[in-house]
């Protein structure tokens, strides 16, 4: 899988736990009182509330780790070199080279049909010959 694939698919992963961590906290947190002019917000179950409490530390591991990996990839990345106008010259290169090789295949493609055409031609001709041969009964 080339670079710029697994880049994708780590920024897929980084917002896949991103968005399941701010879901997962905002379900899971207790309530809290916003204003003194509030009633006290209702009690908050608390049979998992040792799993609330480790579940941010997880997650927030997985982010960093993710993130990390991220940080990796790009480090991965090859350095351009030249800045933009060495790029631009460098596409400008390749897409004449990438016009050339066009020509060529298409003189080639040509030459193909061409030969097909007369093969066909032939074929043709054998073809009447073979049914000018029989004699009708």
């Amino acid at each position: 899988m080339d670079i710029i694939s697994q880049l994708q698919e780590q920024v897929n992963l980084l917002a896949h736990l991103a968005f399941n961590t701010i879901g997962t906290l905002q379900r899971d947190a207790p309530p809290n009182r916003l204003s003194p002019n509030y009633p006290e917000p209702p009690a908050h179950p608390t049979e998992d509330a040792a799993n609330f409490a480790e579940q941010p530390k997880l997650m927030s591991a997985a982010l960093v780790k993710a993130a990390k990996q991220f940080d990796a990839l790009v480090a991965a990345l090859p350095i351009s070199e030249g800045g933009e106008e060495e790029q631009l010259k460098r596409i400008a290169e390749l897409q004449a080279e990438n016009d050339v090789i066009g020509q060529e295949l298409q003189k080639q493609l040509e030459a193909a049909e061409k030969e097909l055409n007369q093969v066909q031609e032939l074929y043709r001709q054998a073809s009447d010959n073979c049914l000018n041969l029989k004699k009708p009964d």
